[in-house]
């Protein structure tokens, strides 16, 4: 340690002191967050408004703070919530445990979990906290039916991966907006490196 490092701190200190303190005026004006912030999750849907996710557990076991909590249960023709053979039938996530680092994202592998740029979490109750399966849920967007309701988008979930808005069938793909419908297929060809 020099004899002019505790002059060098009282320098950094001293050369702030007669700044302009940046005061911000949050609840009345919302700063826009950065387009990659790890806010509050959504689940997401396909785009004729079944369900993506398919209560495979991946991220509940991925969830370092164990704060996902999730129960499977499997479609049938009559009740069909995903176009895959099982469902999440109950989906919790506790945010009062979630530490909001996005590894449940990484987990999912169909894309049914992601996280808004939603930051305003704060509560008086600790049950509000716990959201469920509906209020997680993306809202129904135009053009798509709640399920349960049949496999609109093909005869098969490799269908739901491969969707093309452009192709004629029992769902009208004008006006559809979403990750589900500019997202490439599972078949396409990775772009080659440069």
């Amino acid at each position: 340690m020099g004899i002019l490092d505790p002059y060098k701190g009282f320098g950094v200190t001293f050369s702030t002191m007669f700044k302009k303190p940046t005061t911000e005026q949050y609840p009345e004006e919302k700063k826009p967050t950065a387009p990659r912030f790890h806010g509050r999750h959504q689940l997401n849907r396909h785009p004729d408004g079944l369900e993506k996710c398919v209560g495979c557990e991946l991220c509940a076991w991925a969830c370092p703070a164990d704060a996902i909590y999730v129960e499977g249960a499997d479609n049938t023709e009559e009740q069909r919530y995903s176009p895959g053979e099982r469902y999440g039938r109950v989906y919790q996530i506790n945010y009062l445990r979630c530490i909001l680092c996005g590894l449940c994202i990484e987990a999912c592998p169909t894309r049914a979990l992601t996280m808004t740029n939603d930051y305003e979490l704060a509560d008086d109750s600790r049950t509000d906290l716990i959201f469920t399966k509906e209020q997680l849920l993306a809202p129904l967007g135009e053009g798509m039916t709640a399920p349960p309701h049949p496999m609109f988008l093909g005869d098969s979930e490799t269908d739901y991966y491969r969707f093309d808005p452009d192709r004629a069938g029992p769902f009208d793909a004008s006006g559809l907006s979403g990750a589900g419908a500019d997202a490439p297929g599972l078949d396409s060809e990775p772009e080659p490196a440069r």
